[in-house]
C-alpha cells in the first residue's frame, strides 16, 4: 500500500544548492506552506512547456542560416554555428527527387559518391515522412528551408516525449527532467540530424522498464535500435541487474521483445529476392558498411591522436571494439560487485557514455544521447552544469574549426590546436560525469537519488529486489549497508523524506 510519503515529490530547489540559487530568478525556493500539484501547472506540463521554449530558442539560433548560410558562402554556417544536415541531405540524398530510400540508388552527381542512405530503417523512414510532408513547388532552396522546418515541428514532438517520459519515470522526482529541458547543448544540438528519434523511444522504453513492464521496453529498445545503434547498449546494463536481481526472466521478456521489433522493422527492407535466393540488400546495409568503413572523424579521441601524430590511425576499428570490449567487462564487475546493486539509469549512463568515448567520431549531437540518461543517474546540477558547459564549448569549437579549414588562406576560425583542446575539452567532461556515477554507485550513500531510502526508482521490477547474485564479498556489502551515518534504506523502495 502506498502511502502520502510515497507521493510527495522531491524539490530540488530544497536539497540542490545550485537550483535553489538559479529558483532566485523566479522568486526563490518554494515555501513548505506551498500547495503543489493542485493547479494545471503539474510539473510534468511546465517541464514540457520550458523544453518546447528552449527549442523555440534552439531555432532562433539557427536564423543566420535560413536564408544564407545554408545555401551561399563557404563557411557562413560555420562561423555562425548554425549547420544542420537536414537541409543538405533532402536533395543530397534524393528526397526531392521522390527517391525511396534504401531500394533507389543515389546519383553520384546529387550524393558524391553515397549510392544509399546511410541511416538506420526508421532514421530513414522518419526522413522520408517530412520529405512527403514537405511542400512541393518554389525553388530548391525554398524546399530545403521547409523540409528542415518539417523536421523540426516533428523533432519538437521528441523533445517533448523525451522530457515528459523522463519526468514521469522516477515518480517521486519529475523535476529532474528539467535538466533535460533547459540544458543548452541539447537546445543547440536538436536539429543539427535526426538522434532525438531515437532518443524519444529509448526514453519512452525508461518510462516503460520503471512500470515493470519488460515487454514494452523490449518492444521500444528494438524500435529505438532500429533508428540508431546505441539503444542496443540497454540491454547490457539490463542483463547484469537482472542477473544480480534474480530477474533474468523479465530481462528475456524484454530481449526476445526487442530483437522481435528490430527484426520485424527491418526484415522488409534487409532481404531482397531474386533467382539465386534471398541477399542482404546493399541499401539496407549501408548503414553498417559505412559505420565500419569510415575513417576517424570529428569529436573522437582517436581524432586527436591522429592530429597529434600524424597517423591516420587505420585501425582504429580493432582498438574502439577491444576498449568497449574491456570497458563493457568494467562495467558489468561493476554491477556486480557493488556495495548494492547499481541503479539501471546509472548503469545505462556508463554504457552509453563509454560507447561514445571510445567511438571513431563524436558528432555534436551525440550528446543528446547522454543528456536523458544522465539527468537520470546523476540529478545534480552543478555537476550537470559543469558537463553541458564543455559540451558548448565543443559545439562551438567544432564549428569554428571547420570555418578555419574551409577558408582557405584565410584561416578564419579556430586552428587545429584549439580544436584539439576543446575535443579534451568535451571529453574530460563526459568523464568527470562517469567518474561521478561510479563512485555514486560505490559510495551509494552519495548517490542524489537514494539520499532518502529510494532503491531504483526507474528499476521496475528491480527496485527494491534484494540481491541473489554478487561478486563483492558479504562483509563489504554488510559494512555498506550498516556503516555509520549511511541514510540509505537498502531494498526498502522508495520510502520518502
Amino acid at each position: 500500500m502506498r502511502s502520502a510519503r510515497d507521493d510527495q515529490l522531491v524539490r530540488p530547489t530544497v536539497e540542490d544548492e545550485v537550483a535553489a540559487a538559479g529558483s532566485e530568478l523566479i522568486g526563490g525556493p518554494v515555501g513548505r506552506r506551498a500547495l503543489l500539484g493542485v493547479s494545471w501547472w503539474t510539473p510534468v506540463r511546465v517541464i514540457a512547456l520550458v523544453a518546447i521554449g528552449m527549442f523555440a530558442l534552439g531555432m532562433v539560433q539557427k536564423l543566420p542560416c535560413y536564408d544564407h548560410g545554408w545555401f551561399f558562402g563557404a563557411t557562413t554556417q560555420y562561423t555562425h554555428a548554425c549547420y544542420s544536415d537536414i537541409p543538405h541531405l533532402y536533395s543530397g540524398r534524393g528526397f526531392d527527387q521522390g527517391l525511396l530510400p534504401y531500394f533507389d540508388r543515389i546519383p553520384q552527381s546529387l550524393s558524391g559518391g553515397m549510392e544509399y542512405l546511410e541511416y538506420p530503417v526508421l532514421t530513414g523512414l522518419f526522413m522520408e515522412i517530412a520529405a512527403l510532408l514537405t511542400p512541393g513547388g518554389g525553388t530548391i532552396q525554398h524546399r530545403e528551408q521547409m523540409y528542415w522546418f518539417v523536421n523540426a515541428g516533428m523533432l519538437l514532438v521528441c523533445a517533448a516525449v523525451i522530457v515528459v517520459c523522463s519526468a514521469r519515470t522516477h515518480r517521486r522526482r519529475p523535476w529532474d527532467a528539467l535538466l533535460i529541458a533547459l540544458a543548452p547543448a541539447f537546445a543547440l544540438t536538436a536539429t543539427i540530424n535526426w538522434d532525438l528519434f531515437a532518443v524519444a523511444l529509448t526514453a519512452a522504453a525508461m518510462l516503460m522498464w520503471s512500470r515493470g513492464r519488460a515487454v514494452a521496453t523490449g518492444v521500444l529498445i528494438g524500435l529505438a535500435a532500429a533508428a540508431k545503434l546505441y539503444p542496443v547498449l540497454l540491454l547490457g546494463p539490463l542483463f547484469v541487474l537482472c542477473w544480480r536481481a534474480g530477474r533474468l526472466r523479465a530481462f528475456l521478456a524484454a530481449a526476445a521483445a526487442a530483437a522481435g521489433a528490430w527484426l520485424a522493422v527491418n526484415l522488409p527492407v534487409m532481404l531482397t529476392y531474386d533467382a539465386d535466393g534471398f541477399h542482404i540488400r546493399a541499401g539496407w546495409a549501408k548503414f553498417y558498411t559505412f559505420s565500419q568503413d569510415r575513417p576517424v572523424d570529428f569529436g573522437s579521441v582517436w581524432l586527436f591522436i591522429s592530429q597529434r601524430t600524424g597517423d591516420p590511425l587505420e585501425d582504429a576499428n580493432t582498438y574502439a571494439t577491444l576498449l568497449m570490449i574491456l570497458g563493457c567487462l568494467a562495467i558489468g564487475a561493476l554491477g556486480l560487485c557493488a556495495p548494492r546493486r547499481p541503479r539501471f539509469a546509472q548503469l545505462a549512463f556508463l554504457v552509453v557514455a563509454l560507447f561514445i568515448l571510445v567511438n571513431k567520431v563524436y558528432s555534436p549531437q551525440y550528446v543528446l544521447w547522454l543528456v536523458p540518461l544522465a539527468a537520470l543517474a546523476r540529478p545534480k546540477w552543478r555537476d550537470f552544469l559543469i558537463w553541458q558547459g564543455c559540451e558548448v564549448l565543443y559545439y562551438l569549437g567544432i564549428w569554428f574549426y571547420l570555418a578555419y579549414t574551409g577558408s582557405g588562406d584565410k584561416h578564419q576560425g579556430l586552428p587545429p590546436e584549439g580544436y584539439q583542446l576543446a575535443i579534451i575539452a568535451h571529453l574530460l567532461g563526459t568523464l568527470y560525469l562517469c567518474a561521478l556515477v561510479v563512485r555514486d554507485i560505490l559510495l551509494p550513500e552519495r548517490d542524489v537519488v537514494r539520499r532518502d531510502g529510494s532503491d531504483d526508482p526507474s528499476g521496475g521490477v528491480l527496485d527494491g529486489a534484494p540481491d541473489i547474485f554478487t561478486l563483492g564479498s558479504a562483509r563489504r556489502k554488510r559494512h555498506a549497508e550498516h556503516r555509520e551515518g549511511a541514510r540509505v534504506q537498502w531494498g526498502t523502495g522508495s520510502t520518502g523524506l
